[in-house]
């Protein structure tokens, strides 16, 4: 029991990964009909906005330090962070250990604006191009935004630590009343799952309650109706292409403590999060969101010791094992709508 529960916390974990960089695709898609194969590199630029803060708050001076010194007996020079000149030591050193929660909010104005930028600068061009010609020139926009984090950050992984406080692991076992020890499992993957569904949440709540929201929805469903109706549909789906990237970019702020950020972790999580979109149904919120957990869960069993003894590399595969298994039984994916790419 303690084995199953572990998995799967892990799959919630990759889940929520996967549930928001699909939901991100899934909402560019259901509204501008495009298949935007660069909506991987939104997630490396979320987590490299984590990173480029990180790097702004640790800026410092030299400043010579008269109560240290070397085996001279000269005074000791020391790098002190601009932060510590601003709010003082205290203060400065906080807001350099929690610099990850505080790349969320120094990333959604950039993310919006890359992804409104990227939407008027070159998506609304392919709007009524093929589906091929869209996954060609989203893909190679993918290649040349990879290659520019690799070349201004580097091509090693830069660890970007989780606050001091959520370093660690939380008894899960215990909290549930099982034998405490037996299901350990870290704080900020935990923080990672509840930090999803609190986008999630509010992304489902943002579309289904607010006015903005509904029509949005109504120009999912019918977009020359809503366009008579007076409404410039156009602007609303074009700030629907800035939110989709804000929820990816946060995705990867998130991730930086989980994964190093490395320039081509976007690829990385694109193809897996294209199979969970095509899984949940191409076009459905909800099916992007379940597939995404529900991918997750089975890649983490397929991970287990004892089921890699029997079958080596399964959990390389399983997701594309589940995938032909969905589309073979049901051609739109779980929760796929009609008409959606049959044409």
């Amino acid at each position: 029991m303690e084995a199953i529960i572990l998995q799967i916390l892990n799959g919630l974990d990759k889940g929520s990964a996967y549930a928001l960089i699909a939901l991100g695709l899934t909402l560019i898609f259901g509204t501008l009909g495009v298949v935007n194969f660069a909506h991987g590199a939104l997630f490396m630029i979320g987590a490299f906005c984590a990173v480029t803060l990180s790097r702004i708050l640790t800026l410092s001076h030299p400043v010579v330090d008269e109560t240290r010194t070397d085996f001279l007996g000269n005074p000791l020079q020391v790098q002190v962070p601009y932060v510590h000149d601003i709010f003082g030591v205290t203060v400065g050193d906080t807001i350099i250990d929690w610099a990850v929660p505080l790349a969320i909010l120094f990333a959604i104005p950039i993310m919006i604006l890359v992804g409104i930028v990227m939407e008027r600068g070159l998506i609304k061009h392919f709007y009524k191009r093929p589906h091929a010609d869209q996954i060609l020139v989203t893909f190679g926009l993918a290649i040349v935004l990879q290659e520019l984090i690799k070349y201004f950050f580097g091509a090693n992984p830069i660890p970007t630590p989780a606050p001091d406080a959520f370093v660690g692991s939380f008894d899960f076992g215990a909290a549930v009343g099982m034998e405490a020890g037996q299901i350990i499992y870290p704080y900020w993957r935990l923080i990672y799952f509840a930090f999803a569904m609190l986008i999630i949440g509010g992304i489902f709540a943002f579309l289904q309650f607010t006015t903005f929201g509904m029509v949005v929805r109504a120009g999912m469903a019918d977009r020359e109706t809503v366009g008579l109706l007076g409404i410039d549909i156009d602007k609303r789906f074009t700030m629907m292409f800035g939110l989709a990237a804000a929820v990816a970019g946060l995705a990867g702020v998130m991730y930086t403590p989980i994964n190093s950020p490395n320039y081509h972790m976007g690829m990385d999580f694109l193809v897996l999060s294209f199979v969970v979109v095509v899984v949940g149904g191409m076009g459905s919120l909800p099916g992007a969101v379940l597939a995404g957990f529900l991918l997750g869960i089975l890649e983490s069993f397929a991970s287990m010791r004892e089921v890699l003894e029997i079958l080596p590399g399964l959990n390389q595969i399983i997701i594309y094992l589940v995938a032909i298994i969905v589309l073979l039984t049901r051609p739109r994916g779980l929760m796929g709508r009609k008409g959606v790419m049959e044409e």
